[in-house]
């Protein structure tokens, strides 16, 4: 559906929706006071007074409908000129509310809430909140907006308003199904599905902020090894280069990247290199970028987004952004990093800062290739991870796996795994990490991740942190990527010599360390389990972390519970969030039976219970005739020496 304040619609504008497919068998019936389109279970009509209004084909119940504005008042799609150009609109458009919908996807976002009816969800890139404008609502229907522009969503109890700060026109999608995994394959269908993710990825993922050389990382690698520990993927992150912009190990700190990366081979490890996008003036390229015009612009001062500190400087510097939303300068950052960590063997990518993260934050400053930064802002994440997809692909790879702390609708198309961002050590952030996980989910990314233990924070020798760790751990074994990191106390002055305190497996004292390698074992158990998720991904669009409605959208109180999910179709969980909590409040669905996945006592669906939680173990479920047998005792995932 889209329309416009100016005289005509116009074909080409950056948006989510992959080609639409020809073989849609839709009808128009017109009639004096009616038009309508009926589309397989949708029905769009629009009367003569300009009113939109969508109902469920085979039984005419109204899934949406605009507001009816009185005659005196504003009407239900607004326009402002913006004066930031021409055919520049601020832009609105609202709808009906109705009593007792929930509203669930719409990106990742901190709040902790899982149906944000009631909230006011700005639509812009953050660290940790991530704008994905797709929403899943309880009346049957998803709902994409599909403008990449700066703006919000009011989810009132009132009614519905889209709006976009700066746009030439409107345009939204939506679909109908009778359940809500069928929205998500809908929606999957014009946006892209995610390729199926490599075995390898599926593994533990060892992190830290930071590791400094190439000798302290593989000694760290060795040394998991030398333990037994299951290692799939080890990082490097930032600082690894010799300054932002150049894209190349430092060879005073890491000299031999190519033996660096066949020695982890040997190990069966990956290796993955944070990239980020930012330019320091004085780095080799900035000169050339510039002349090229492969900078994001500013429309007023000169064009820096970010202070930040650098290599070969005590103090920040001001950097600037590369264009992903230009073509070449897609092609050129890919350029740089086949030459400075392709040739070494590295197929994996962390691309951090790419929402991306600007100081002060002015997007109405912001010139990019596509057009001005109110008006397409929120697609750079999506064009960024396309640099690396098309760049791998280039090569002939097929197994992309990108890392990003954004994303937009349709990044997961582009291999884009979404991590939660820069979020606290506390258990308070660690319950806000589930309904984010669920409803990124629900906005198509399905592979999802946090930092274990929260990045921010968290004295490694403090009781208190450990217990969290351990909590935060034992939810990270579920969740579609297992990925240990964090900047940890005691911690370094900012700036290229920072480091964090010890974050591996063992630097947590004795007692949480054989939990923790009781649980690597156990997540090395279900890999083949995961795999299987992240094949309903790939050719469903479903993903793996799932809240419970939508496996059972007809047990009502699956829609309200925020603190359980379920991974795939066969397991529950029900971390553990709260400090000194020994047990928890659980519910298991209606619709199956299930079976305790430490004991393998059966348990009947469709009731609550109170579950033990000592701090080794936290509730888990088995779906009863499933693919997936109880555990057993975690005793039996050994995963390593002590």
């Amino acid at each position: 559906v889209r329309g416009t304040i100016e005289g005509e619609i116009r074909d080409g504008l950056p948006g989510a929706l992959l080609p639409a497919s020809a073989d849609a068998d839709a009808r128009t019936d017109i009639s004096p006071d009616l038009a309508q389109v009926v589309n397989g279970r949708l029905t769009a009509g629009i009367t003569a007074s300009g009113r939109l209004r969508f109902v469920r084909t085979r039984d005419g119940a109204e899934l949406l409908a605009e507001v009816t504005p009185h005659f005196t008042s504003p009407p239900q799609r607004r326009y402002a000129p913006t004066g930031r150009g021409a055919g520049l609109h601020h832009t609105e458009v609202l709808f009906d509310a109705r009593d007792g919908e929930r509203f669930y996807g719409l990106g990742q976002h901190q709040h902790g809430r899982l149906d944000q009816k009631g909230a006011v969800i700005e639509l812009i890139q953050r660290n940790t909140e991530v704008s994905i404008p797709f929403l899943v609502s309880s009346l049957g229907y998803g709902f994409l907006w599909n403008h990449p522009g700066i703006g919000r969503v009011e989810l009132g109890t009132n009614g519905t308003r889209w709006v976009s700060e700066a746009s030439r026109q409107w345009e939204y999608w939506i679909t109908a199904a009778e359940e809500p995994a069928g929205i998500l394959r809908r929606y999957a269908d014009v946006t892209g599905r995610p390729p199926l993710l490599p075995e390898w990825a599926s593994g533990f993922w060892q992190c830290k902020l930071r590791y400094r050389t190439q000798q302290e990382l593989l000694d760290v690698a060795r040394e998991y090894k030398r333990r037994g520990l299951p290692l799939s993927v080890i990082v490097v992150d930032y600082f690894h280069w010799t300054r932002q912009g150049e894209w190349r190990f430092d060879p005073g700190e890491w000299p031999d990247p190519a033996g660096m990366v066949a020695e982890l081979d040997r190990l069966g490890i990956k290796l993955m290199v944070s990239i980020w996008p930012t330019v320091n003036p004085a780095s080799e390229n900035y000169a050339e970028m510039t002349d090229q015009g492969l900078l994001v612009a500013n429309e007023r001062g000169i064009g820096v987004h970010l202070p930040f500190w650098d290599k070969g400087s005590a103090d920040p510097v001001l950097v600037s952004y590369y264009d992903a939303t230009n073509p070449r300068a897609r092609e050129y950052i890919w350029s740089k990093a086949r030459e400075g960590y392709f040739k070494h063997g590295i197929r994996a990518w962390w691309l951090d800062e790419c929402e991306p993260e600007l100081r002060p934050e002015h997007p109405d400053n912001l010139r990019y290739h596509l057009g001005p930064g109110l008006e397409v802002g929120n697609i750079y994440p999506l064009l960024h991870a396309k640099a690396f997809h098309d760049g791998m692909a280039g090569e002939g790879e097929d197994e992309a796996v990108l890392l990003c702390r954004a994303a937009w609708a349709g990044s997961q198309r582009y291999g884009a795994a979404v991590w939660s961002g820069d979020i606290d050590s506390t258990f308070e952030d660690l319950r806000r990490q589930i309904p984010a996980g669920l409803n990124i989910g629900l906005s198509g990314i399905g592979w999802w991740t946090t930092d274990i233990g929260g990045f921010k924070g968290g004295d490694i020798e403090s009781p208190s942190f450990r217990e969290l760790l351990v909590r935060w751990f034992q939810f990270g074994v579920f969740c579609p990527l297992c990925r240990l990191h964090g900047i940890r106390q005691p911690v370094m002055m900012a700036g290229a010599e920072q480091t964090g305190a010890p974050n591996e497996l063992w630097s947590f004292g004795a007692e949480a360390y054989e939990i923790l390698r009781r649980w690597l074992g156990l997540r090395e158990h279900l890999r083949p389990y995961i795999m299987g998720t992240m094949r309903a991904a790939h050719t469903e669009g479903l993903p793996p972390m799932r809240p419970l409605f939508l496996n059972f959208p007809h047990d009502e109180p699956c829609w309200d519970i925020a603190d359980q999910f379920l991974l795939g179709e066969d397991l529950l969980v029900a971390p553990v969030a709260t400090e000194r909590a020994r047990e928890r409040s659980v519910y298991l669905p209606t619709g199956a039976d299930w079976r305790d996945a430490w004991t393998g006592a059966p348990l009947a669906g469709g009731r609550w219970l109170t579950a033990p939680a000592p701090l080794e173990t936290i509730p888990v479920y088995v779906r009863d005739g499933g693919s997936l047998e109880p555990f057993g005792g975690l005793d039996r995932f050994g995963g390593g020496a002590g």
